[in-house]
């Protein structure tokens, strides 16, 4: 999730855990912690997969929050002195100040390497955008509460609570979507005799009252809108070929076999002028993908391994402004004309 999602998380939760004993102090440190395992950014991995790649791992780990938390105690008890008597609740606020992070960043298309290092695997449920402010703003509401001077300590408690309650609340139900938008595109996917390899559900930017699909077939995928409110019938769907063909001299390279991984298959590769451009399909829009790496250079002797660039590629806000129509009509577009289907 963004930053801001997190450290309001953070903020929270350490206030339900011990706001109502140091109060304020359970806020801040909530934020920092909330912050803390997305400061693995920083690390000079060594190339742009690696980065990529190695995100959201060790420092998301459940294993590593449960070994680094009781130094994190000691080291809270050394700044504040004379609060011995609250250590248990200091690591609980530590611990699922950390673990909290890494759950809620499970629950986008990404996912978290929450069993670290006993496997790499990002687990992800996928049943929340990055970005959802009806999930953040409940959240913020609550901690702002416990920071404003002339709200007593115990109704900011109580608030804060409501607040973590509600946002928790709104989770919930986002599974619940998830399931009643997955049996329509499968019913639609059934009925237009499309074959399936791959599939993949995600909410669209900023709601989850509108989703985004991308099923893999053979020799091309198709990218689908379902609104929680469309019969099967009115789910958009749109295919686009895919041409994986221009790996077959370069499959064996470590970036790309890796590459191939974290997206769990959800790839598209084509070729733009010399360069063999793969695409991670679960994060964007059609043609503007977030990213995109150069895995190879087409010469006139083959395919050579590329440099591994990362591609940024503008935003279709055109294409964003429409997503709040869409979700009430079926008959709203979100392909541009030069992403037409094929």
């Amino acid at each position: 999730m963004d930053s801001l999602t997190q450290i309001v998380l953070g903020s929270a939760v350490g206030h339900a855990i011990l706001g109502n004993k140091v109060g304020r102090k359970a806020v801040l440190w909530g934020a920092a912690l909330g912050t803390l395992p997305d400061l693995d950014v920083f690390i000079p991995y060594g190339g742009p997969v690696e980065a990529f790649t190695y995100h959201r791992g060790f420092s998301h780990s459940l294993l590593m929050h449960l070994l680094i938390s009781p130094l994190i105690v000691w080291l809270i008890l050394k700044i504040h002195t004379g609060m011995q008597a609250y250590k248990t609740r200091w690591f609980w606020l530590v611990f699922l100040c950390l673990s909290t992070h890494a759950l809620l960043d499970s629950l986008t298309v990404y996912g978290t390497q929450l069993l670290w290092p006993f496997t790499e695997h990002p687990f992800a449920i996928s049943n929340m955008f990055i970005v959802d402010p009806l999930y953040t703003l409940p959240l913020l509401f609550g901690v702002a509460c416990t920071l404003l001077p002339k709200i007593t300590s115990a109704r900011s408690y109580k608030i804060n609570t409501t607040m973590l309650v509600l946002s928790s609340m709104y989770l919930c139900s986002s599974l619940i979507l998830k399931v009643i938008i997955d049996d329509k595109v499968t019913t639609a996917l059934s009925d237009r005799q499309i074959k399936v390899n791959n599939y993949i559900s995600t909410p669209a930017p900023l709601t989850t009252l509108l989703w985004r699909v991308v099923i893999m077939s053979d020799g091309q995928y198709y990218v689908a809108y379902a609104s929680v409110f469309d019969e099967p019938n009115e789910v958009t769907i749109n295919a686009y070929n895919t041409t994986t063909s221009l790996l077959d001299d370069i499959n064996n390279d470590w970036g790309i076999k890796r590459l191939q991984w974290f997206t769990k298959g959800f790839y598209n590769v084509r070729q733009q002028q010399s360069n063999i451009i793969l695409s991670d399909l679960r994060m964007g829009m059609e043609c503007n993908y977030v990213f995109n790496f150069v895995v190879g250079e087409k010469t006139d002797l083959g395919v050579n391994v590329g440099n591994f660039e990362k591609i940024s590629q503008r935003s279709n806000l055109r294409s964003m402004s429409k997503i709040w129509d869409r979700i009430w009509n079926p008959n709203v577009s979100l392909v541009t004309n030069s992403c037409s289907n094929k």
